[in-house]
Parts: structure tokens; C-alpha cells; sequence
């Protein structure tokens, strides 16, 4: 704290003692406060000054639904389910919150950081195309930090001179703190991020044609599953263990780096019953020996990141799941990566310093799209890999605020969502699924305790916040999206194509469509974006205009807004709206957008991947989703907001429902800091003492 000058008022007081006079000085304080020493004014005022110094611990889940029907945490909190956002209620003011259309992560995150709506902040999706970039690459990522056009409140905090340390925040990387720390942004294009991947065999497997480009990152990037080969063991393995039945061998190479996996049947029973999997490095030494079910430790391993035409060596450890392994020796083997290392911490240091003290880092489960959704055996897997996730994030809470000079904390995990969007859970514990009552009570009771286990685990880690937190700390809980039941997909491209308007072709082998496309007219792309050109959509993309795009585009308007379920026949879009008109009735910036911007009855979800078979609706394996749906419409996409600290109502329930933009700004106003930008979002007066 720096001394500053301090003026106070003088006050003479005359006393007489004994028949001796004598005069004393006093003085007032800037608070009023009489003293006798104008010193003791300057350090009142400096307690005074870091007494009115508040603190920021945020945590935002992603995919923590929230909503008065069936997710409504308030009341598990009351019945004891939630104790840690019962102190949280009883200790200030709590409801719900309204998310951004199109409640997709990027855009939703990028309002509750800025308090402005799209059309400001300029993130208008995940993946963004714009002018005079083709359509065939994603222009503007929406999870970095350059997709928004104005600050993120750790910018503005910083400029504050506050202590700001973010850990697991989209929009975070690359990093846009000087002085502050960020570990792992998340899909920002930024440091050596390596992803968890599955393997699989490959031989006589339809389940790489089924996924097709669905065992990409993001649909385009790294592998999320690979399809690989075995074969008979040839060369020599020192310290193999004795097999029954002839071994396997098959190589598993990612990230620069190949792992040998021996399967071998270890059961002395005269019938081939494949049953363990050993992995080694070279054949000789080994990493871990495993059977079905069982998760290696952490091992060490290196792998390789390419940047900048160069190729860096990471020195790294993992984990080893053997998901499946069935008699015949066909096997399913997840990898896991630790998911920070060096290059995805800035400053650098952090990352041994949170791996010494923490632990290798798991962020959360699977990825996107899930890839823990093809067998019953995903299931369990799914569950080991979440709880870890929730296990390091709870004790790298704790650690952080114990031993970081943190004014602002700002913490993620995507966990939440993981489950809420997976195959095994949602649909069948929301009544407004179609699948539902594709389960018994019994089944339902078990599958609604795995969520409130996860939703415990989220309380667990609110509570390290709180027990971390003094009364000048202001604790904020709130999140991106919550999740609704998905039923249908709606493959529009597959749609599209029937009409003449696109053109591809599927790859034989592995599934993945090959568009050609100065032949298409139409396409839809992630989340709710159709491109059109009359004239084609090949080389850089640029709007279209005149008399014959007019045309085409009334007729693709029409032909969406006609498109029909034949089973129920429920009509699936409920807004096609033109991009010059985007601003106006969805807040989304126009240019960043196509030409048509859809949005979806909940239930139905749009689909990007195209097939053989041009089916337009399908069931798909996941049970549920969050986006294109018109936020104000449906509850399943509402979050919680819950928020303690000087001045704050305490035990008081909002009555209406908030917008993410009041998020920003009633924290901004509370913590006396002016917002970077003019505001959206209005201040929450009505919680404020």
C-alpha cells in the first residue's frame, strides 16, 4: 500500500488542570473519526482504503443448468442436497439467468465477461466465417481471446492494478493478462494442448464410417478417436508375460509419439479369451499391464507439438483406460493426456508448480464432439474421468487461493455440461424427452443420483471458495447454458442436397464428407449459420446480392420454414432470420454471420454432417444439447446467478429472471470499478442493500 497525503481538520481544546493550563491538539479523520496524532490519520486511512479493497472469487460452470421446474438447485439446496449454495442463499441474493442467443459457450462466456450483447462483442458463434475467407476453414475462432471486440472484465480489473489469475476460462488464450496468470484456456488456438484419444480396431469396424468427421476435434481438428490395426506379434518383446493364445500387437501413435500395446490372453483355458493389455515404450520397458476396466497411473511420456514450422518436444505423463477388450481381442484404449503443461500456462512456471503441488491436470471429461457415447462401457468411463476432473479442480481451488496473491479468481470447469450433453443421462430424466419413458423409475432414481453427484461435486468446489473467501470478498456462482433434451437431428446439408442446392460426396473409409464447393449453393455450418451464392460457394466467401440471390434465398427461407418431422410432425425452425436483420431481432453481430441464421424448436437439433443415405432426420446417440434455441422460450437453457459480499442482500431471491449483461455490470458497480465498455446489461439494484 502506498502512503498518500492525507488533509484533516485541526480542533484546540483548552483544559486546566491544578490551576495549570494546557492546550490539545486534535484531529478529524476524512471519516469523521477525532484523534490525537494526525499520523494515526494516515494509517486509518490506509486500512480504510484496503478495507474498501474487495475481492472477486467467480466461478462459472459450463453447463450448469439452472431453472425453476426440474433443475432447480435452490430447492436441492434447501432439502440438503446443495449445503455449500445454501450458504450462499442464506448469506445473499440468488435466481436465475438468461443467456445470449445462440447459448453456445463462446458467446455466452464473452457477455458474462464484457456485459454487452454480440453485436458488441462481436462473438457470434464457435467457429465464425466471414468475408473474403473461404468457407472450407474456420476464419475467427470464438473461444480465443481475438474474437472479441472489446475488453473481458480480467482486462479492465488488471488495469485496475488487480491481482487476476484465471484458470480453465474460454476466451482467455491467447492470454491477454500482463501480469496476471491464465492456465488453460480452453480450444483458444493457443500452447500445446493435447487432447484425450480413444483407439480403436479397425479391422471390420463400421464405427469409423459411422463417426466420420465426428472423431475430430470441433469436427475438423486433431483425432479424438483413432481406427488402428493389430496384428500378430513378429518381433521379439523382452519381459512379455505368458499368453495362452496367440498375442496381438498394435502400435498407437498420437501426438509424435508411439505407445506398443500386447494384448494377450492370460487364462489357462484352452479357448481364446483375450484379457490383458500390456503397453511399452520399446517393447522392453514396460508402462503399465491392464485388463478391462482399469485405468493406469500417471506415466510419463513425450510428445510432440508442431508451431511455427517447428517441432517442440513436451515432456508430459499420461494415463492409460482400457475401456473394452472383448475374448476375440477386439479392444477400445483411451489415452489421456495431463492437460497442462508449459506452453498452456503463462507464466510458465505454473504449470510445475500447480503439477507438483496438485497433481497432473485433468480439466474435464471427454471433449467435443463426445466421443464416451458408443458403448456401454463409455458409461463408467465417463464417470471415473469426470470425478478426477472435479477432484483437481477442487484442490487447485484451494491451492490457489492459499498460496497466490489473488485479488480476482475466475475459475471453469466443463464437466457440467460433459454430462448434461452426453448420451447417458438428460434424456432420460427430463420429462420433455422423447426418450424418458425409455427407462424404469428404478433406472431414472440411479441416473438422477450420478447428476446430483455431479452437482455435489460443483457445491464441493463452491465451498473452497467460500471457506477461502473473507467478508470482503464477494462470491459469485453462475454459468454459461444449461441443457436441453435432444431427439431429433436435423441434417440440413443432407437436406440441402436433396434440393439440388449442395453437392458432395462421402469418403469410402472413413466417413468424412468431400464437398465440392463451387458446385453448392447452400450449406449450413455450425451452430446456426446458412451460407448461400447462387453463383457457388468455392474460393473466399463474399455476400451475394441482386434479383437471382434474393430468389434463392426466399426459397431456401421457404423450404425451412416447411421442413417437417413426418413422425411427429413437428416443423423444427422456429426463426429464419437474414443477416441484415440479425442485429435487430437476435443481438448477433452481421459480420459475422451467413446469410440466414436459424434457430430450432427444442427437442431438435441442427446437424452439420452429411451421408450416403441423405436422411434428413435421425436419432442421435446424445440426449442433449444447448444451441439455436431462442433463450427466452425455454427454462432448460437457464443458469443459476448466486452472489455474496459487502453490501449484497442477504437470503433475498431475485424475483425475475436476469440477463447475462446484468452479471457484468452489477459485479463492475459493486466492485467500484467502471466497466470497460458502455454496458448492456443494467445493474441489480434491487440486490444491493
Amino acid at each position: 500500500m502506498k502512503n498518500k497525503i492525507v488533509f484533516v481538520g485541526v480542533i484546540v481544546f483548552l483544559f486546566f488542570s491544578s490551576g495549570c493550563g494546557f492546550t490539545k491538539t486534535k484531529y478529524i479523520c476524512p471519516d469523521g473519526t477525532i484523534v490525537t496524532n494526525s499520523e494515526e490519520c494516515i494509517i486509518q486511512e490506509i486500512l480504510l482504503e484496503e478495507e474498501s479493497n474487495p475481492k472477486l472469487y467467480w466461478f462459472i460452470p459450463d453447463g450448469m443448468r439452472a431453472e425453476p421446474d426440474l433443475f432447480n438447485i435452490y430447492k436441492w439446496a434447501e432439502e440438503g442436497k446443495l449445503p455449500n449454495i445454501k450458504r450462499m442463499m442464506d448469506q445473499g441474493s440468488y435466481g436465475f439467468a438468461i443467456p445470449v442467443y445462440p447459448s453456445h459457450t463462446p458467446v455466452n462466456f464473452a457477455t458474462l465477461f464484457t456485459g454487452v450483447l454480440p453485436k458488441k462483442h462481436g462473438v457470434a458463434d464457435g467457429p465464425m466465417h466471414i468475408e473474403g475467407k473461404p468457407l472450407n476453414k474456420v476464419a475467427i475462432g470464438g473461444f480465443s481471446s481475438a474474437a472479441k471486440k472489446v475488453d473481458p472484465i480480467w482486462v479492465t480489473l488488471e488495469k485496475s492494478d488487480k491481482n487476476v489469475f484465471l484458470l480453465s476460462i474460454p476466451g482467455s488464450t491467447p492470454p491477454e493478462l500482463e501480469k496476471g496468470i491464465t492456465v488453460r484456456g480452453r480450444w483458444g488456438g493457443w500452447g500445446a494442448d493435447f487432447h484425450a484419444t480413444n483407439f480403436e480396431n479397425k479391422d471390420s469396424n463400421p464405427m469409423q464410417y459411422e463417426q466420420g468427421r465426428g472423431a475430430r476435434l470441433f469436427f475438423f481438428g486433431p483425432p479424438l478417436t483413432q481406427y488402428v490395426l493389430s496384428k500378430g506379434v513378429k518381433d521379439s518383446w523382452l519381459n512379455a508375460p505368458k499368453t495362452f493364445s496367440s498375442a496381438n500387437e498394435v502400435e498407437l501413435t498420437n501426438y509424435g509419439t508411439t505407445i506398443y500395446a500386447y494384448i494377450y490372453d492370460s487364462t489357462d483355458n484352452n479357448i481364446n479369451n483375450y484379457d490383458r493389455v500390456l503397453f511399452s515404450y520399446n517393447k522392453k520397458d514396460i508402462i503399465a499391464d491392464l485388463s478391462e476396466g482399469e485405468w493406469s497411473d500417471w506415466e510419463p511420456i513425450v510428445l510432440s507439438w508442431n508451431v511455427d514450422d517447428e517441432t517442440v518436444l513436451i515432456n508430459t505423463t499420461f494415463k492409460i483406460k482400457i475401456i473394452k477388450l472383448e475374448d476375440n481381442g477386439f479392444f477400445r484404449i483411451r489415452f489421456f493426456y495431463d492437460n497442462l503443461n508449459e506452453y498452456l500456462t503463462e507464466p510458465s512456471y505454473v504449470s510445475d508448480d500447480l503439477n507438483d503441488n496438485v497433481g497432473p491436470m485433468v480439466d474435464f471429461v471427454d471433449n467435443f464432439p463426445p466421443q464416451l457415447i458408443y458403448y456401454p462401457e463409455d458409461k463408467i468411463t465417463f464417470l471415473e474421468e469426470m470425478n478426477m476432473s472435479f477432484d483437481w479442480h477442487n484442490s487447485a481451488t484451494t491451492y490457489i487461493l492459499n498460496n497466490y496473491d489473488v485479488d480476482m479468481f475466475i475459475n471453469d470447469i466443463y464437466s457440467p455440461n460433459q454430462m448434461l450433453t452426453s448420451r447417458w443421462w438428460l434424456g432420460y430424466i427430463d420429462p420433455k424427452s422423447a426418450r424418458y419413458n425409455d427407462v424404469n423409475e428404478d433406472e431414472r432414481e440411479q441416473l438422477w443420483n450420478e447428476v446430483y453427484g455431479m452437482y455435489k461435486k460443483l457445491d464441493d468446489i463452491i465451498g473452497e471458495l467460500l471457506d477461502n473467501a473473507d467478508e470482503n470478498t464477494y462470491v459469485v456462482v453462475s454459468s454459461d447454458h444449461g441443457a436441453c433434451p435432444l431427439d431429433k437431428w436435423v441434417r440440413l446439408n443432407n437436406f440441402f442436397a436433396q434440393k439440388g442446392w449442395l453437392e458432395f460426396s462421402i469418403n469410402n473409409e472413413t466417413g468424412e464428407p468431400i464437398i465440392n464447393w463451387e458446385k453448392s449453393k447452400v450449406i449450413y455450418l455450425k451452430m446456426d449459420n446458412i451460407y448461400i451464392n447462387p453463383n457457388g460457394l468455392g474460393g473466399d466467401y463474399h455476400r451475394a446480392s441482386g434479383e437471382v440471390y434474393e430468389k434463392l434465398r426466399d426459397e431456401v427461407i421457404n423450404a425451412l420454414k416447411n421442413l417437417e418431422d413426418p413422425d411427429t410432425k413437428i416443423k423444427p425452425a422456429t426463426a429464419v432470420v437474414k443477416w441484415e436483420d440479425v442485429e435487430e431481432y437476435l443481438d448477433l453481430p452481421e459480420d459475422r454471420v451467413g446469410d440466414l441464421i436459424i434457430a430450432n424448436v427444442p427437442g431438435y437439433g441442427w446437424n452439420e454432417e452429411m451421408t450416403n443415405g441423405k436422411e434428413i432426420f435421425s436419432t442421435p446417440l446424445k440426449t442433449g444439447y444447448k444451441q439455436a434455441i431462442l433463450p427466452n422460450d425455454e427454462k432448460c437453457i437457464w443458469a443459476p446467478f448466486i452472489i455474496i459480499g459487502p453490501n449484497v442482500k442477504k437470503n433475498y431471491k431475485i424475483k425475475k429472471p436476469i440477463y447475462f449483461q446484468d452479471e457484468y455490470t452489477t459485479i463492475m458497480h459493486l466492485l467500484g470499478i467502471k466497466p470497460g465498455t458502455d454496458v448492456d446489461g443494467r445493474i441489480l439494484t434491487e440486490i444491493i442493500e
